[in-house]
Parts: structure tokens; sequence; C-alpha cells
């Protein structure tokens, strides 16, 4: 699944690749893909439009457009490509954006799990799935007395809560398994059993590991590439995921991979122990 990192890569690429570009006509191949509004109205409302800006909240992308939003939601398997024309179509693409001077943005996704919505001009951010979202995983966003008092309301385990996105967007599974190894901490430890230290190291490993997850492009795993058909480099500096059995490289022990919330967790269990408190 496309995380934080690898969505904000799109966005580079797409912003390189199709920013200025006016739409022509847009041919829906799967009306699943669209949210809102019915798909004749989508497609209609989008001709002529020109893409001015692209940005992104947490892992949704935001088409901003002359006279609208366009949100795009990748979920598991959604990327885009650019294309001209004559271009043999992959069987799973759905959307195609064909733009006034000939080129096409095509939409592809084999899961079909991703979503499109178009919004009035500038109320993208008020979409009902980003207001949920908490602050994005910088230092000017992202607070440490904030992020202390969220852990604090809540007694379940710390990854499937960094995992709710409501504390800080954009982590995953891939990095939230990297942010706590980071930080030593144990991904089922409580929430608020966590001492001041340690909510501190986590933030700043959140924001680290994303932080250079973004200037790697993003991890490849699997079926993963950019806008620009480039696949992401981070895989090399990961330390815990997908590394079960092979050592630790803070102390040489074998990294562990369990079932938390039903999702697959590396940890080094000498360096994340869970710690007992009252």
């Amino acid at each position: 699944m496309p995380e934080l990192p690898e969505v904000e890569t799109v966005r580079k690429g797409l912003e390189k690749l199709v920013v200025g570009k006016t739409i022509k006509e847009v041919t829906i191949l799967w009306p699943r893909i669209i949210e809102s509004p019915v798909v004749e109205i989508f497609e209609s409302q989008l001709i002529g439009q020109t893409i001015e800006k692209m940005e992104r909240r947490g892992k949704f992308l935001i088409f901003k457009l002359t006279n609208y939003d366009m949100i795009s939601h990748l979920r598991m398997e959604g990327k885009y490509e650019t294309h001209d024309p004559e271009d043999q179509r992959d069987k799973h693409t759905h959307v195609i954006f064909t733009f006034t001077d000939g080129s096409e943005l095509r939409y592809l996704d084999v899961r079909k799990f991703g979503r499109m919505v178009l919004v009035d001009k500038d109320q993208g951010t008020n979409y009902k799935g980003i207001l949920a979202l908490g602050p994005e995983p910088i230092p000017s966003q992202f607070k440490l007395n904030e992020f202390r008092l969220g852990l604090k309301k809540h007694h379940k385990a710390i990854k499937p809560l960094l995992l709710d996105q409501r504390l800080v967007t954009g982590l995953g599974n891939i990095y939230v398994d990297e942010a706590l190894w980071e930080a030593k901490i144990y991904p089922e430890q409580p929430a608020d059993t966590l001492k001041p230290k340690e909510v501190e190291g986590l933030s700043y490993a959140i924001i680290d590991v994303l932080g250079r997850a973004v200037e790697a492009g993003g991890t490849t795993i699997r079926s993963y590439l950019n806008a620009l058909g480039e696949a992401g480099t981070f895989q090399i500096s990961l330390n815990v995921y997908g590394q079960t059995n092979n050592p630790c490289p803070r102390c040489g022990t074998p990294i562990k991979k369990i079932k938390v919330a039903q999702r697959g967790t590396h940890f080094c269990p000498k360096c994340q122990t869970l710690k007992v408190r009252n």
C-alpha cells in the first residue's frame, strides 16, 4: 500500500508531468472508482479544467483545478501513469484524463479500491476523510505536547493507534514498524504507559523515518512506482520491516515477526520489550 512517502513522491511526479495541462476529455472505465458526483457529472465538469497545482494531505492527493478540487486516494494498489494516446492500455486502467495537448494521464488500480471525489474549489481539505486526519509528521505541525496528551487518552497498543491516522497522519505498516524500532518501543505497549522520554523519542522517530523515506522516494515493495515510473529506494534502509530472522542493526538479535491488530509486525525482541507499568 502506498504510504505517505510514496504518495508525496507521486505528488511531486504529477507536479512535473501534468500541472498546467487542460483536460479535454475524461473516460471512466470502472465507475465505482468515482465516489462523487455521479460519473456523468464528474466527466462533464472536468472538461476544460486546468490542473493548477498538486497538493497532498496525509495519503490523499488533491488536484487543484480551475474551478474544483479533485481528491484521489490510491488505497492498496492505485497509481498514475502518463501516456501517449497510441500506447496500449493496461487491463487495470480505470480512468483516463485526456489533455488538450494529446497526452493522457491514466489511473491504474489492480484491486480497484482507489477512489476519486470532485468538490468545489479549495474545499478539498474539508472532505470527510481528510477532516479526520491528525497533523502532518513535520516539526511545524506535529507538536510533542499534543501528541503526549493524545497518547494518554488511549490504553490500546501503540501500533494500531499510530495506524489510526488521528494522532499523526501518514504512518502505514512499514513506517510504524520502523519508527517503533528507532524509538525502542514494543508494538503492543499500551499507549498511555509511555513515559515522556519515550513519547519524545517516538515523535522524533516518526518525523525522522518519514522524512528520510520522502527523500528516498518511498519504499518499493512489490508494485509501487511513482508517477515518473521510478521505484523508491528506502527499502535498502529498512531496519526491521521485512527483515525477519536477520540481525537487528543495533544489537544483532534476530528480528521477529508477529501479528498485531491483524498486521504483520516486525520488531527486535531485545531492543523492544513490553514494559509492565502501573
